[in-house]
This record gives C-alpha cells, structure tokens and sequence, in this order.
C-alpha cells in the first residue's frame, strides 16, 4: 500500500483543495518508484489527506514536500504556506521547557544511528498542544537523512480521558468522606465515652459504623471492577447458575430489609437453557439493576427470565441456534428521558439525585459483555425503565 498520489495513479487535478498542485503532493509517491505504481489487483494509494492523523514530510534539504490537511488543521497552517518552507518555519515545535524542537533534535546533523523520535507532548505557537512522533528515512544505515516523516496527533481525545480519571477520583473522594467521616466520628465517641451509653445506644452506633464500611468496601470493589473493565482484565469463572433462583435470593433480601412482597413479580419461563456463567458477578448485575428499580423506580417491579437467542447468533455442528437467557427487569416510574437513553451505560450516568456513583450500570454493561452477552436499555410498557440483559449458555467445550 502505498501514501501518497502521482499524475499515475489518478485523473490529473489543477489543484487541489488545499491550493497545491497534484505533481507536488505526489513527491512522496515517487520517492518509492515502482512501487508506488497501482498493480491490477493491488491496493490503492491512500492520498494523504485521507489519513486521521496530521503528516508533514521533509526531504534531503529540510524543506517540507508533504502537508496534509490533517496537518492543516491541527497547526491551523494554510497547506499553500507550508508547502516549499524550512520544517522547522512550517512547524515551530517547542518543548515542555521552552527549547526548540528541530534545534534540540538536529535530524539531519545529529547522530546517524538514529532513526526517528518517540511520540511526546510538544507545544504550538500559542501554547497549544500536540503529540509529536518522527521517523528518519535514510538511503542507508548510517547514512544521510534523506526525508523527514513527521506524524501529529491533537491531544483532544487524551484530554478526555484525564478529565474522566480526574471525575473519578473526585467523585471517589466524595463518596469516601461520608461514610469515614461517620465511622471516624463513632468510633472515636464510643472510645472516649463508653460508658455513658446504654446498650441500645451502642449497638446502634456499630450498626451504623458497619453499614458504612460496608459502603466503603463496595466502593472499592467498584474501582476494581472499572480498573478490571477499561484494562480488558476481567476474569469470568464460569459455573453453573440457576438465574431464577438468583433473582429470588435478591427479592427476598428486598423483602426482609422491609419492601413489600407485593412489589415484585418474578415471571420465569420455562425450560430454561442451563446457564454457566459467573455466579458472584451475575448477582452483581441483578443487585444493581434491582437496586436501580426500587431506588429509581415507583410502583412494580418485573422481572422476567426467559430462554432466548445467544446474541453472538452462531449455529452449532447440528445447524441449531446457540441457546441464551435473557432477564428482564422493568418498572412503572418515570422512566428515563429518550434523550439520556445513549448514556445510561457511561460513567458517572445519574437517572436522578437519589445518591449513587453513577458507576452501577457501567460496570453492569461490562459484566455482562464480559460473558459476551448484551444489555439494553428502553421504556417499560408501565411507562418506567426496562433494562434487558442476554447471557449465551456459555456451556464449557468439554461437556459439549
């Protein structure tokens, strides 16, 4: 695959949007020769401004021969105005610490072993920054510098994700000072004035010391899960699971923390294809999309377990469809907006002020695609929140 266009390879252009004539966009192209000649059957030339990331290349004498437009725009420099100048006049790179980039590398006075420059943070005219990586191109090993390949990247999507880390430890650091607060707070009552409570008054008080340390753990095995998630590293050991009987533990547990009994309706259909998934992170998702549901939602809770199509749709040897369980929890509150509808599934997503992370359901999402299952998020013929979770059987190879 060759970069770049010559008169060759396509219908000759005057110019081209950015002002430049064709024959000089395609010196790269002819640097390779024959090569850069479209085959019958081969590969097309990629024309430069096709490319994401900005190029600039140099030849033998310092002077730019190729500027995309991606280039164009991340250096807000007309392609025209580049085009014929020294590099470091088209590119005034500079340092974290204010140096010269071109001075401090000299690429074509510098030691001939090298053979290019790692990508780093570099500044533009007006403080604007950039990713910078270079490639020396030379005739031969230790020979002259004979182009310059420079790559830019906008530092925009690296922005994002420092300001997601940066919401994290701030919405952890939040979350954190409540509960320590009021176990840092008991405790130390209790230590210095034991005596003076009744029995009451101190189981009371270690109930409340418990349940926020309680809270503090989940918070912690929450920024696990994320870390675990965004790292790919999320191990999934399968077993055996019975989904309707998991779902039942966790409407009893609703029960007799004081809900109604009324409230839940558990709807299972089956047969139900056996299971095998992992028990302690299926319980996970079904506690937080319960919790979601009498948290968020009024009214009814349903829950329905039924046998359905594996979403990866692959047919075994027998030309049947792979077998799946889809659990379904809905409610009659509200709902959620259509407009929030995308971004429930994302970090930080909050359906109301009633407390939380706003982590739940992103972790949820990466559970369940962890088993390569899907999750979906619509509107309950109650008129609340329906969310819809389809797990394949995930049968082990050797019981197949």
């Amino acid at each position: 695959m060759s970069v770049g266009t010559s008169g060759a390879q396509k219908a000759p252009r005057a110019r081209d949007a950015r002002g430049t004539p064709a024959s000089r966009r395609g010196d790269l192209a002819a640097d390779r020769g024959a090569d850069a000649v479209a085959e019958p059957g081969a590969e097309p030339a990629i024309d430069p401004d096709d490319l994401p990331d900005g190029l600039v290349v140099a030849d033998e004498h310092g002077r730019v021969i190729c500027f995309n437009a991606a280039a164009a725009r991340i250096t807000a420099t007309p392609a025209d105005e580049a085009l014929g100048s020294l590099l470091e006049s088209a590119l005034p790179l500079e340092d974290l610490e204010g140096r010269r980039w071109w001075q401090l590398t000299d690429p074509y006075g510098g030691l001939a072993i090298r053979n290019g420059q790692p990508e780093r943070n570099l500044l533009l005219p007006g403080g604007r920054e950039v990713l910078v990586s270079a490639r020396y191109v030379r005739t031969k090993p230790m020979g002259p510098v004979r182009r310059v390949v420079v790559c830019l990247r906008d530092t925009e999507a690296r922005r994002r994700t420092e300001r997601s880390h940066a919401e994290l430890i701030a919405t952890v650091a939040h979350e954190l000072r409540s509960p320590l607060t009021s176990v840092k707070g008991f405790t130390a009552t209790l230590l210095a004035k034991w005596e003076r409570f009744t029995d009451d008054q101190k189981k009371l008080m270690l109930e409340t010391v418990d349940a926020d340390a309680n809270r503090v753990t989940r918070l912690i095995a929450e920024l696990l899960d994320i870390s675990r998630i965004d790292s790919g590293r999320l191990e999934v050991r399968r077993q055996p699971v019975d989904i309707g009987a998991a779902v039942g533990r966790h409407i009893q547990a609703y029960v007799a923390a004081g809900q109604s009994a009324d409230r839940f309706l558990l709807r299972i259909e089956h047969p139900l294809p056996a299971l095998w998934a992992d028990p302690d992170k299926i319980d996970q998702v079904l506690s937080n999309l319960l919790e979601n549901a009498v948290r968020h939602g009024e009214g009814s809770v349903t829950i329905d377990v039924a046998p359905s199509v594996s979403p990866r749709e692959r047919e075994d040897r027998d030309g049947a469809v792979n077998a799946a369980t889809s659990v379904t929890v809905s409610d009659e509150g509200t709902g959620i907006p259509e407009e929030s509808m995308n971004r429930v599934f994302t970090r930080f997503w909050r359906g109301s002020k009633r407390g939380g992370t706003g982590l739940g359901l992103y972790i949820v999402k990466g559970i369940v695609e962890a088993h390569g299952g899907t999750i979906t998020v619509g509107r309950a013929p109650g008129g609340g929140a329906e969310f819809r979770f389809t797990l394949p059987v995930g049968t082990p190879a050797y019981l197949l």
